[in-house]
């Protein structure tokens, strides 16, 4: 399990890297463009995906208020990604260094409708390394949709075959 779940972490950090490199080629007003989609444009989709990534953290330290970056943050795409990428980089920390109960310990929050839920915390960790893989599917559709020319493959079994 928890080697699994490292691979998840590392990817994660990699995939959102590669997205990054093709957007950061974009203008600014490019990834604040309105587009059809989850989230009303490019910087806004990431911006959700750093909120998710937060969030969970943050429940999974049983924080008792949830506070997410979108709510007080308002830089550049460049900033986002500056500000964006540690939140990573702390679950794949935590997963190095997690024993195999600390992964498989159940843990009760609240969505942010304030539903309670328990959950164990590696299956928490498979949910954010699935989303963040919706939205960066979602991130290829809006590229091409804004004329990028250079998208890259951020599929897992692509990164297991550069780590080797």
């Amino acid at each position: 399990m928890k080697e699994m779940l490292q691979q998840y972490t590392a990817y994660t950090i990699w995939a959102n890297e590669k997205m990054y490199g093709a957007i950061g080629k974009l203008s600014e007003e490019q990834v604040l463009q309105p587009v059809n989609s989850s989230f009303k444009s490019i910087y806004h989709t990431l911006l959700h995906m750093w909120d998710a990534e937060s969030a969970w953290w943050q429940r999974m330290k049983l924080l008792e208020q949830i506070t997410v970056p979108s709510s007080y943050f308002s830089g550049t795409i460049a900033e986002l990604h500056v500000k964006m990428m540690p939140q990573s980089g702390l679950w794949k920390e935590w997963v190095d260094n997690a024993t195999e109960a600390a992964l498989q310990h159940e843990f009760i929050y609240h969505n942010t409708k304030r539903e309670q839920f328990k959950q164990p915390v590696w299956q928490m960790l498979l949910h954010i390394a699935n989303h963040g893989t919706y939205h960066r599917g979602q991130l290829v559709t809006l590229l091409r949709q804004l004329g990028a020319e250079q998208i890259p493959q951020t599929d897992f079994i692509v990164f297991t075959r550069t780590k080797k």
